[in-house]
């Protein structure tokens, strides 16, 4: 520890104050904070991690336990709000802290973030801009800010900002896990436990148009070597691993490089990751060599039913390519979670006729969210007449944040909860997630379906 150490909060807020957010279902680990810490520490500070998805204490009482220099917090859109009123809560604690925000809604909303309690702001996945922060305003002050791409700062009572550019992945040190370790209770995907998140890639290679995966890293793909990806798995003490990469399944040439070099560690872990239907239709023999090594649940983006809608999202897929998708994971006995967006311009019989879809093709994972046009795409623009709420915490797929077209926002909702109680009394017939007390969630959704809503609900 150097003697100048200086003392460093990071913190991922929590997800919502409402309790209904599936927190105790899915929890992810904090990874972009764990890379930090363990820069940080290797820099020679002192580095506290604070996950709002795990503690209870709040963070204000977080600022007096740790009393630190510097804040850095991190989160998606619909974090928003919990992002700054730390940043708030740190300068009214006291006014030297030096706050920071990153993430990714960071990375596209970043003018959002312009406030006068907030310090910097990161717009890349570069962490290392960090250390030349927190050089610049605790050790060496003859820097210039213009030197720093990446981050946005303020200067002479104005906000300036500096240009990102594309982030080698290859650079990442190995994260920091100890906090992860500390909790074991804590970060699972549904039934498998104290999953150990892994990233072999910044950015998604696809364009689908309703997603703003494909804009992270200046829309640049950058993927780690595999070797590294493997030596990292097998140092893990979780036998689940979560590969949050937007697209895991994409070069053939590197997944077979995996399996090859998973089959030569005699690694023996339980895996989860994305990928496409059209992959899994045109790789069915990978798909079995990734069962046998491990692979549980592959998460694909099915989207839709029909293939006027999945051209209309530019998925470059079909829906041929789902059905065959769902039938080759159900075949090799893998778990396949099919994710679909409900669209603005879904009836009644829309609605009906996706449950109805998800049942004759025996898919027993579902995830529906609703169609978001999200902050800093062009998707925003295109609806920003139907636009009916500016919360960002509604960012979070499970709100309407435009007008749908063909029905009124209560008989959407009246809908949308209908078919999520339909989805989910199919789910406990089937005895699939039977730690999730069901009832509890079914009773929430009927409450959701008939009360009054307002555009400032939680």
């Amino acid at each position: 520890m150097r003697n100048d150490a200086l003392t460093i909060l990071l913190i991922h807020p929590e997800i919502s104050r409402t309790k209904y957010n599936f927190v105790g279902i899915i929890e992810n680990e904090c990874l972009e904070l764990e890379y930090i810490s363990a820069i940080m520490k290797n820099e020679g500070h002192k580095v506290y991690l604070y996950d709002g998805q795990v503690e209870r204490g709040g963070v204000p009482s977080a600022l007096k336990k740790y009393n630190p220099d510097v804040v850095y917090v991190c989160g998606r859109t619909r974090q928003e709000n919990f992002m700054l009123e730390y940043c708030r809560n740190a300068k009214e604690y006291n006014k030297d802290i030096l706050t920071i925000i990153g993430g990714l809604h960071a990375q596209l909303c970043y003018e959002r973030m312009y406030k006068e309690y907030v310090d910097y702001i990161l717009t890349t996945f570069d962490v290392f801009k960090l250390v030349d922060i927190i050089n610049y305003r605790f050790f060496d002050g003859k820097l210039d800010h213009s030197s720093f791409d990446g981050i946005c700062y303020q200067e002479g009572g104005e906000w300036k900002s500096n240009a990102a550019v594309a982030f080698d992945i290859n650079r990442l040190p190995l994260p920091d896990r100890s906090y992860f370790y500390e909790h074991p209770d804590n970060y699972r995907y549904l039934e498998m436990e104290h999953s150990a998140w892994v990233r072999t890639a910044y950015s998604c290679p696809y364009r689908c148009r309703f997603c703003e995966r494909n804009r992270m890293n200046q829309g640049k793909y950058s993927v780690r070597d595999i070797e590294k990806v493997v030596e990292e798995i097998e140092g893990i003490r979780s036998d689940n691993i979560y590969i949050v990469d937007d697209d895991f399944l994409f070069d053939e040439e590197r997944l077979q490089k995996f399996i090859s070099l998973i089959r030569e560690k005699n690694i023996r872990k339980k895996y989860i990751c994305y990928g496409r239907a059209g992959f899994i239709v045109g790789h069915e023999e990978l798909m079995k060599e990734l069962k046998d090594i491990g692979l549980y649940y592959v998460l694909v983006g099915l989207e839709a039913i029909d293939d006027n809608r999945l051209q209309g999202y530019n998925k470059k897929s079909s829906v041929h390519n789902n059905v065959k998708s769902v039938e080759i994971c159900n075949n090799l006995g893998i778990n396949i979670m099919g994710m679909f967006i409900l669209d603005l311009d879904y009836e009644k019989k829309d609605f009906k006729a996706l449950y109805r879809w998800i049942k004759d093709h025996n898919l027993k994972h579902v995830a529906v969210s609703i169609f978001t046009p999200e902050l800093g795409l062009e998707t925003y623009d295109e609806y920003k007449d139907r636009i009916i709420t500016d919360n960002p915490s509604h960012f979070d797929y499970l709100h309407l944040v435009a007008a749908p077209s063909k029905l009124s926002v209560k008989k959407y909702y009246f809908y949308y909860y209908t078919l999520l109680i339909k989805l989910f009394l199919k789910a406990r017939k089937e005895g699939v997630y039977d730690f999730i007390d069901y009832n509890d969630y079914i009773k929430s959704f009927v409450v959701n379906m008939f009360r009054k809503r307002s555009n400032d609900d939680e």
